[in-house]
């Protein structure tokens, strides 16, 4: 059989998801892709904010151990255009729209500050077992700035399903309820869930 013949598996949803905003108005739809390099988050987070519309389309890009390899954003703010392109580069770098993000070198992962879809990545990228916790300092892009910036992060997994959260530089604590791909399903005071499927 020609190389050119061998069939590709192509990429599969595990799971949707459509979340609810609590401090605002919106909502979040989002999709666990599996494909054979890695895992893929695509969803669109629409919203008011400070009586703006809002439309953000995001796309972060893991390798098969959940090691964040790249997030893209497109949409707009208002009447403001987004596009922004963050990848990891070698020596635990990131990079935003090219330019160096020093802030961030060391963070596994990327956090998204306007949707609780990237909350999946520590969560599988560190597999705790209940009773166990771990730091996740994360490269955070913030909202509404869209800069990049260290968001330091703590999960202890409480149960099954369960972990106590803390990010401590935006005063957030919380019980965040997972589902088993790993969504946040409860995200007490931001996000509920509306659809999982």
């Amino acid at each position: 059989m020609d190389v050119a013949e061998i069939p590709v598996p192509a990429p599969r949803i595990v799971q949707a998801i459509l979340w609810r905003r609590l401090d605002r108005p919106g909502h979040d739809a989002c999709a666990l892709w599996r494909a054979d390099a890695g895992w893929r988050l695509s969803g669109t987070a629409v919203f008011v904010f400070a009586g703006r519309p809002c439309h953000l389309a995001y796309v972060v890009q893991c390798d098969v151990a959940w090691q964040a390899r790249s997030a893209q954003v497109t949409g707009w703010i208002g009447p403001d255009a987004v596009a922004l392109i963050m990848a990891a580069v070698p020596g635990g770098r990131w990079r935003l729209n090219g330019a160096d993000q020093e802030q961030v070198t060391g963070c596994a992962d990327i956090d998204l500050g306007f949707t609780p879809a990237t909350n999946m990545l520590p969560v599988r990228r560190l597999a705790l077992r209940p009773g166990d916790a771990a730091d996740a300092p994360a490269a955070w892009l913030s909202f509404p700035e869209l800069a990049l910036a260290r968001l330091a992060q703590h999960y202890r997994r409480v149960g099954a399903d369960q972990y106590a959260y803390q990010a401590p530089d935006v005063g957030y604590t919380g019980t965040l309820v997972v589902s088993d791909a790993g969504f946040v399903t409860t995200y007490p005071g931001l996000w509920a869930v509306e659809a999982l499927q």
